[in-house]
C-alpha cells in the first residue's frame, strides 16, 4: 500500500461537507455580487471548521477573511463562488434543459467547486498546521464576482493581501496539472450616449441617436481591430438599446466593453483610442458622452519555484481516480459537443488528441507545448502582490466549453466531486509544502520580484470607483 501523505488524509476527512458545501452553492446560483447564500453557506462551514472569520470587508458584503493559526508565514488560499447569467441548467443530465426558479442562473463555471475545494484545502492546513505544532497561518479569501467584477481586485486594492507570504488557488478544468501563468489584462467600461428624442418619422431632423452614436462606437472598433497587437481583445454588450419602439429617435444608449491587452499599460493604452472613437460617434452625432470604468484586472504574473512545487505534488499524487459510470456520463456529455472543441482543449493543454479519452487519466506536463486558451482573472492582481500558483482540476468531460450549459451540467456529477477532492489535495500539500521550507517562501518571493523588474503594484481601478455592487443590473 503506498504510504499517503498526512495532509491527503486530512483533506478526505473532510471529503463529504466539501462535496455537501459545493452542490449547496450549485443549488443557489448567484451572479457577481449578489452571492449572498453562497457567501453565507461560506462562511457557516468556515465556522463550523474552526477560523476566525471577517466578512463584508474591502466593503463588499459577500468577500469574506477567514484565519486560522498562529505566527509564522501568511499561506493564503483563494475561493470563488459566483455564477453566471443565463446558464441555468439541470444537473447529471446531457440535453440543455433549464431549471426552474434559479433566475436563469448557473455555474458554468464551475466556482460551486472552485470555492468549496479552496475552503476545506485550507481546513485541512488548518488541521495540519495543529497537528504539528508549527507555526504558520492558513487565511481563506472568499473571493465574489471573478466573473467580470474584479473581486479580488478590489480585496487587493484594500490591502487584504499585503501580509501574505504566498497564494494558492485552483480552477476547475478539462485536465489536471499546474495551471498556465497566462492571463491578460482586462477592463470593462461603460460609454453612455444621451441624445435627443423625436418622431422619427415627422421630425426626424430634431433627433439625435444615442442608438447611432453606439453603432457608430462599433463600426470604428471594427475597424481598429486591424490595427491593434495580436494579443489583445475587444468585446461588447449593449446594455441599453434606448427603447422598443422604432419609431422614436433614440434618446439614450449604453454599450459596456471589455477591452484586453497582454499588460496594464498595454490595456490603458487600447482603452484611451476606444474612448477616442466613442468621442467620435458622440461628435457624428451630436450626442453626449459619459465614460465609466467598472472593474479592471492585472496581468497574470506568474512563479516558476511554487509552479514547480505544485507540479511535485501532481506527480505524487497521480491522475485522479475516475470510475466507469462516471466515465459513461462523461461520454454522453462529449456526444453532445464539437469536435473543434475537444481538440481546442487537448491542444490547450499541450497534450495529442485522444479521442477515447472522455476525463481526464493523466498529469498535464509542467512545460507541456500548450496553447492555452487566453481569458482574464482577477487572480492576476494577487499575482502582482503575493507569489502565486494555480492548479487546474480535472472537473468535467474532456473538451468541455466553459460559461455552458455542459458545464453546468456537470457540476454535482461524482467526477466533478472528485476531480474537486484531488485538486484540493494538490492545493493544501503545497501549502504544507511551503510551510515546511521556508526557502520556498524565499525563493517565491524573489522570483517574483525578478519578473517585476522593479515595477509596483497599481491597480488598474481607479481609487474613487467603488465596488460595482449592483453590476448584475447591467
Amino acid at each position: 500500500m503506498r504510504n499517503t501523505p498526512r495532509i491527503w488524509q486530512l483533506v478526505d476527512a473532510k471529503r463529504d461537507e466539501m462535496i455537501a458545501l459545493a452542490d449547496r452553492v450549485w443549488e443557489t446560483p448567484e451572479p457577481l455580487y449578489t452571492e449572498r447564500r453562497s457567501a453565507a453557506a461560506h462562511v457557516e462551514a468556515l465556522e463550523q471548521q474552526g477560523f476566525r472569520v471577517e466578512a463584508g470587508v474591502a466593503g463588499i458584503p459577500t468577500a469574506i477573511m477567514a484565519e486560522a493559526g498562529e505566527g509564522g508565514p501568511v499561506i493564503a488560499i483563494l475561493g470563488e463562488y459566483d455564477a453566471l447569467p443565463g446558464l441555468s441548467q439541470q444537473a447529471g443530465i446531457a440535453e440543455p434543459k433549464p431549471v426552474e426558479g434559479q433566475n436563469g442562473a448557473g455555474h458554468g463555471c464551475g466556482h460551486n467547486l472552485l470555492g468549496a475545494g479552496a475552503l476545506f484545502a485550507a481546513t485541512a492546513v488548518k488541521d495540519w498546521l495543529a497537528e504539528r505544532g508549527i507555526q504558520g497561518r492558513v487565511r481563506y479569501y472568499g473571493c465574489p464576482a471573478e466573473e467580470g467584477g474584479a473581486g479580488k481586485t478590489f480585496m487587493v486594492r484594500a490591502g487584504l493581501f499585503d501580509d501574505a507570504d504566498i497564494a494558492i488557488t485552483w480552477h476547475p478544468d478539462s485536465f489536471a496539472g499546474v495551471a498556465p501563468a497566462i492571463a491578460l489584462a482586462n477592463t470593462r467600461v461603460d460609454f453612455t450616449f444621451t441624445g435627443r428624442a423625436s418622431h422619427a418619422a415627422a421630425a426626424p431632423e430634431l433627433g439625435r441617436s444615442a442608438l447611432d452614436a453606439v453603432e457608430l462606437m462599433n463600426v470604428g472598433v471594427n475597424y481598429m481591430r486591424e490595427h491593434m497587437n495580436s494579443e489583445a481583445r475587444v468585446h461588447y454588450a449593449i446594455l441599453d438599446a434606448g427603447g422598443i419602439a422604432p419609431n422614436v429617435v433614440q434618446p439614450r444608449a449604453k454599450v459596456r466593453y471589455a477591452i484586453r491587452n497582454t499588460d496594464v499599460a498595454g490595456m490603458r493604452a487600447l482603452f484611451e483610442r476606444v474612448r477616442k472613437i466613442a468621442q467620435g460617434a458622440a461628435l457624428m452625432t451630436e450626442t453626449t458622452l459619459a465614460v465609466k470604468v467598472v472593474s479592471a484586472f492585472s496581468n497574470l504574473v506568474g512563479n516558476r519555484p511554487l509552479e514547480e512545487a505544485m507540479q511535485a505534488e501532481f506527480d505524487r499524487l497521480g491522475p485522479p481516480e475516475f470510475d466507469e459510470a462516471d466515465r459513461a456520463y462523461a461520454a454522453a456529455i462529449r456526444a453532445t459537443l464539437d469536435q473543434g472543441d475537444i481538440r481546442a482543449a487537448f491542444r490547450s493543454a499541450g497534450l495529442p488528441f485522444d479521442p477515447s479519452m472522455d476525463l481526464c487519466d493523466t498529469i498535464v506536463p509542467l512545460d507541456a507545448p500548450r496553447r492555452p486558451a487566453v481569458g482574464s482573472t482577477d487572480v492576476g492582481d494577487v499575482s502582482w502582490v503575493v507569489p502565486t500558483v494555480q492548479a487546474h482540476g480535472a472537473t468535467c468531460a474532456t473538451g468541455t466549453p466553459f460559461h455552458s450549459w455542459q458545464l453546468t451540467a456537470q457540476g454535482q456529477s461524482p467526477h466533478a466531486h472528485k476531480g474537486m477532492i484531488h485538486a484540493a489535495k494538490v492545493m493544501a500539500a503545497t501549502a504544507t509544502a511551503a510551510l515546511e521550507n521556508p526557502d520556498l517562501i524565499a525563493r517565491a518571493k524573489a522570483d517574483l520580484a525578478r519578473r517585476l523588474e522593479g515595477q509596483r503594484y497599481e491597480s488598474p481601478i481607479p481609487a474613487e470607483i467603488p465596488p460595482p455592487l449592483d453590476m448584475a443590473k447591467g
